[in-house]
């Protein structure tokens, strides 16, 4: 089933779905680039991650925190692409699991949501 969106409403919607795309893209590579410089770094005595040394957790730790936020920086970069490409087929504000409309207001607030709210609370 495909869904009728006021045009003007796509448009606003693409650009959200762009722009958060654009804001992933440049997380994730500031990220990659902070990841060289630290393999450089890694010889250096204040990078190396002593495990006995309580420095040395704190900064495993902090690693730890990075990762896992450029893990969710790269999940929801995959959830806005492929809610771009549901618009591209023509997909996109229909709900993945029962085809119904998704609400505009939804879309407003995570552009890249491609099921309803209660379809999303049965998963």
């Amino acid at each position: 089933m495909t869904r009728e969106l006021a045009a003007s409403t796509l448009q606003k919607l693409s650009r959200k779905l762009q722009d958060e795309r654009e804001r992933l893209e440049h997380i994730i590579a500031e990220h990659e680039r902070e990841m060289e410089q630290s393999v450089i770094a890694i010889g250096s005595a204040d990078r190396n991650a002593d495990p006995d040394n309580v420095d040395g957790g704190a900064i495993n730790v902090e690693i730890e925190m990075e990762n896992a936020t450029i893990q969710n920086a790269r999940d929801m970069l995959g959830q806005v692409m492929h809610a771009q490409d549901r618009m591209e087929k023509g997909l996109y504000g229909t709900c993945e699991i029962t085809g119904d409309p998704i609400p505009v207001a939804r879309l407003e607030a995570l552009p890249y949501a491609t099921t309803t709210v209660t379809a999303t609370s049965h998963i």
